[in-house]
């Protein structure tokens, strides 16, 4: 018992230190022999990726995330997700969210392009004075896009997508009270619904820039451009037969509740970032990480965050940045032609009756939707052959310009419907083109700031569509041919499709200070 006891006593006792303990432990703690031997391993450990680095926005899945030993560089860049993992993914589900929001986003606005037909004879109202009633949509439009893009860039594309949503199917629910109110409450409505519906398509760009990487990015926009040129093809054949049968407003609640019903599943089953995801897979999070441009602020131990203020001086002296401008101003123009005129110009060039009137011109817009996607997953082809993000998006542009250009010569001179459809039909096809030229363009000449150049090319768009919506119907007026006004929209597609050549790049263009976006792995590789 003495000798357990004696052994007892002993072992409590602390271990003495040796002599040299003091300089043991500064040796530990000098910079010089361990900080510097930790920096040369994590570059020259080839398993070391932007992964090993702190995420921003981490949630409750990133413990599943690190969790285990990760692939290395090379077995990640090799890994491909296949179809089905494409189309099962959680970035698919964020876009065919997006796509259906937009699809609501045009529904609610080609409504009025179907109303204004039986609300112009009832009320006695000319075609110019119809004009300025379907443009007071875009008085409100022009208003909002800069500062929602600034919002979008700030808060990010799901909280003002949502606001968004909810707010201008308010405006299209509130329409038929408007309407029967008063003159100027319709006419402040429809502004009200352009202010909503201006951030739609700067929080479409910043949630595809999160969520997928620069080769899928051509073919999310063109899933997402597909729902907006669905949302045409919804309100052009759906708006008749809800008229018929709950009157002129009737399409006006169906599509007003139909938003509200959208934002409850938005808020509920999406995530603003893919690392903020509690569904999303281990191997889709790494895909997605390992592939996003690296100017992007969640790769960074310091990010930098975009600013409140953008710097507009500068974005608006590159001439890559007008060449975005000139192409979204003749996008919309077209655009917002078709959109308000299509189902007079039948109804009047053809003599065909509102319900065949809005199937004609509904028809391109589903022959758009489809041919969206096909030219988006061409273009991320492209790219993945070799081809030059550059060339690429000049190629898909000048396809979308020139293309439509031809086309509406080919319907300023068709003789019969049939004729003027296909026309319409085949311009439409090809105008889809540009959502995989200037539209992702966006994204890649400042992703940090996206969503305000998304606004400020939207605004140039909206006055360009203002123009074009208003004066179509003086013109037609003055001149008496709305073919005429056709080969003038035909003009305009060559020329801005040979200044988008001429001016535009797929290179990022620095609208900063050299240096200010700096990544951690470059600064440890010039320190070691």
């Amino acid at each position: 018992m003495a000798t357990l006891s004696s052994s007892i006593a002993i072992a409590a006792r602390p271990p003495s230190l040796p002599k040299n303990h003091r300089a043991r432990v500064a040796a530990f703690h000098s910079p010089k022999l361990n900080l510097k031997k930790t920096e040369v391993q994590f570059v020259a450990d080839g398993s070391a990726s932007l992964r090993s680095l702190p995420r921003l926005g981490v949630s409750s899945n990133d413990a599943h995330f690190n969790s285990g030993p990760g692939p290395g560089p090379e077995e990640t860049h090799q890994q491909q997700p296949s179809f089905v993992e494409f189309i099962t993914s959680e970035r698919v589900k964020v876009v065919a969210m997006l796509a259906l929001a937009l699809a609501l986003c045009n529904a609610d606005r080609v409504v009025m392009s179907v109303a204004i037909v039986p609300l112009s004879l009832a009320n006695g109202w000319s075609r110019a004075f119809a004009g300025i009633v379907q443009s007071s949509f875009l008085w409100g439009y022009l208003a909002s896009p800069i500062a929602g893009g600034m919002l979008v860039d700030h808060y990010g594309g799901k909280v003002v997508m949502a606001w968004g949503v909810a707010l201008w199917s308010l405006a299209t629910f509130l329409t038929p009270w408007a309407a029967q109110t008063s003159l100027l409450a319709l006419l402040a409505v429809r502004a009200f619904l352009g202010v909503a519906e201006g951030v739609a398509l700067p929080s479409m760009n910043n949630m595809i820039a999160r969520w997928f990487p620069p080769t899928e990015r051509s073919r999310a926009v063109g899933i997402s451009m597909a729902g907006f040129q669905l949302g045409c093809v919804i309100g052009l054949t759906l708006s008749p037969i809800l008229m018929s049968q709950g009157g002129v407003f009737g399409p006006f609640v169906i599509f007003g509740l139909s938003g509200f019903l959208w934002v409850l599943v938005w808020l509920s089953a999406t995530s603003s970032t893919p690392d903020r995801s509690p569904q999303i897979s281990k191997f889709e999070l790494e895909y997605i990480l390992e592939r996003r441009q690296k100017p992007f602020p969640v790769e960074t131990v310091e990010p930098k965050k975009v600013k409140v203020i953008p710097p507009f001086r500068c974005l608006l002296s590159k001439m890559p940045t007008w060449s975005l401008f000139v192409a979204n101003a003749m996008h919309s123009w077209g655009f917002f032609i078709v959109l308000s005129w299509m189902p007079i110009y039948f109804s009047s060039v053809y003599r065909v009756d509102l319900r065949h009137a809005a199937w004609f011109s509904a028809v391109p817009w589903a022959v758009m939707a489809i041919m969206s996607y096909l030219a988006g997953l061409w273009s991320d082809m492209m790219i993945q052959s070799g081809i030059s993000v550059t060339l690429t998006r000049k190629i898909m542009q000048s396809i979308g310009f020139i293309g439509p250009g031809l086309c509406l010569i080919g319907l300023a001179t068709a003789k019969n419907p049939s004729i003027g459809s296909a026309w319409l039909t085949l311009a439409f096809g090809l105008k889809s083109f540009s959502h995989s030229g200037f539209l992702v363009n966006l994204q890649e000449i400042a992703p940090q700031y996206s969503g305000v150049l998304h606004g400020i090319s939207n605004t140039a768009g909206t006055l360009a569509a203002i123009i074009g919506t208003v004066g179509a119907g003086f013109f037609v007026e003055l001149v008496g041919s709305f073919p005429a006004f056709l080969l003038l929209t035909s003009l305009l597609y060559f020329l801005a499709a040979l200044f988008y050549c001429l001016f535009s790049t797929g290179e990022r263009v620095n609208f900063d200070d050299p240096g200010e976006y700096k990544y951690t792995c470059l600064r440890v590789l010039e320190t070691t």
